[in-house]
């Protein structure tokens, strides 16, 4: 597969990010050219990156093959309708923004053509390139554009693809939400540990590393979470005394709750910027 031309428009910090991972994959600063508003903004993924920025969003897009659309929500339907005539016939339009359908970028891109648009639900630690990603792809997308998709994305971690476009809401609650919920569990663990005699510091040290290598077990195995958590509880020992404690505080329905709550609310969002489903 050739090298595709990438385009971003914006060049906040999921698109540096992005753009950090695939200069880090070899893909060679030529193929790669951002805009945006901010002049401090392109000076910086000039200098780190080497690749051509504009102040106008047009002159970004004219030879590329791909656009990754980085904004914000809140101003997306004015990029897609400023950006609607410099776009090209067959150009595959990636969307990062949250909350933003394929039916919605359609009609702010103009009815036709129709174009060939994937939608992206990234989350954090994609900034540190450890993130997790999923991928919706309208009926315009060919296989060749579902590998470059693929390929952007992944430069920032894993990214799966959904047949629904219904399920970013889901994917949204579980991965796109999700480093918020562990940050609250570690919250809690280090304040626990405090109150159980430890110095600040070391609660913290001490919660931080056990969620570390408990995900990287996790993900390195090759059994599932329940089991691995079978495997470390000893019966009548203090791991299945925390696991009771959890347990009878309705541990498991208070995260379904909480995770419904999340896509809920993904759903009431979309509905709020105009989104009607593909």
């Amino acid at each position: 597969m050739n090298t595709p031309r990438i385009a971003f428009i914006g060049g906040g910090n999921m698109a540096a990010s992005l753009i950090g991972g695939l200069r880090a994959q070899g893909v060679p600063a030529e193929a790669i050219r951002a805009s945006d508003p901010g002049a401090q903004k392109r000076q910086a993924l000039t200098a780190e990156y080497g690749i051509a920025t504009f102040s106008d969003n047009a002159e970004a897009v004219a030879e590329a093959d791909m656009v990754v659309l980085a904004v914000k929500p809140q101003v997306m339907q004015d990029v897609c309708r400023d950006l609607a005539t410099s776009l090209r016939p067959g150009q595959l339009i990636v969307s990062i923004a949250a909350g933003i359908t394929c039916a919605s970028l359609q009609a702010w891109l103009g009815e036709q053509p129709p174009r060939a648009i994937v939608r992206c639900m990234p989350n954090t630690p994609s900034l540190l390139r450890q993130g997790v990603s999923g991928l919706f792809a309208n009926a315009q997308v060919s296989d060749t554009q579902r590998q470059q998709a693929e390929q952007l994305l992944s430069a920032v971690g894993l990214a799966l693809w959904l047949e629904e476009e219904r399920l970013i809401d889901a994917v949204t609650a579980v991965s796109g939400s999700g480093p918020a919920y562990y940050f609250l569990l570690m919250e809690a663990m280090t304040a626990a540990g405090e109150r159980l005699g430890l110095p600040r510091d070391t609660a913290a040290q001490l919660t931080m590393h056990t969620a570390l290598g408990a995900a990287r077990m996790a993900c390195e195995s090759d059994v599932n979470a329940a089991e691995l958590r079978r495997r470390v509880t000893s019966p009548n020992g203090t791991t299945e005394a925390a696991i009771k404690a959890f347990q009878a505080g309705g541990f498991e329905s208070l995260v379904d709750q909480a995770l419904n709550a999340a896509a809920r609310r993904s759903a009431e969002l979309a509905e709020q910027l105009g989104d009607r489903g593909c």
